[in-house]
């Protein structure tokens, strides 16, 4: 099965997509992870992609195809895609690879969550400089203030969980991400849920949805 989990920056993605890829087997496929670890290895591409990510802008989709292309082309048992594609660009471009490499999307995973819950969401993130455990203000404290639970290293806000960089992340979403849909549409199912209920509760919806 091959699957696209869709949705706004902070509707949960990441959390579905690791209980999808164990209930399902899947491979997960993050091009925010691939992203990060491009800018981690501090190559000429990284730095281009630290300074865009920054910036609240989208990647340039030569760049975006050119990574995934390459973990879908070594993906034979069924993969899940989690913030790819994010333009209808990257979607016609995904469409011809799948047709290349003799493969297809099964369906689209939708978590709707309004804007205000997103930017609290996502504001209220630290992660670990050390092994990228992720913890929240309010809803996931670390014991200690400021330090990881997992390992001992700093917590951080990210650049992209700033408040104005979530603002700016929501408004290109709406332009040029969502339209997305209307490309799948009558082409692949789209299966679309609530993000805002229970994490619990939303994963038991998609999982009915995909028995």
């Amino acid at each position: 099965m091959n699957l696209i989990l869709f949705g706004p920056p902070g509707s949960g993605k990441g959390t579905q997509a690791e209980r999808l890829r164990e209930k399902q087997g899947l491979r997960h496929i993050s091009t925010g992870d691939l992203l990060r670890e491009a800018v981690a290895r501090g190559t000429d591409l990284g730095n281009r992609v630290k300074s865009i990510l920054a910036s609240g802008q989208l990647v340039s989709d030569d760049i975006i195809l050119a990574l995934m292309r390459e973990e879908i082309a070594r993906t034979a048992k069924g993969w899940l895609l989690d913030g790819f594609p994010r333009t209808v660009g990257q979607a016609k471009g995904l469409d011809a690879q799948l047709d290349e490499l003799g493969q297809k999307i099964d369906a689209l995973v939708v978590l709707n969550v309004g804007r205000d819950a997103v930017i609290e969401r996502l504001s209220g993130r630290r992660t670990c400089s050390n092994c990228k455990t992720v913890f929240h203000v309010k809803v996931n404290r670390p014991k200690v203030e400021g330090i990881c639970d997992r390992c001992g290293g700093t917590l951080v806000q990210r650049e992209d969980d700033k408040p104005g960089t979530i603002a700016k992340r929501l408004d290109v979403y709406e332009a040029q991400t969502q339209p997305i849909l209307d490309h799948y549409r009558g082409r692949v199912p789209i299966h679309e849920f609530d993000g805002e209920q229970p994490v619990d509760e939303v994963t038991r919806s998609i999982e009915r949805v995909l028995q």
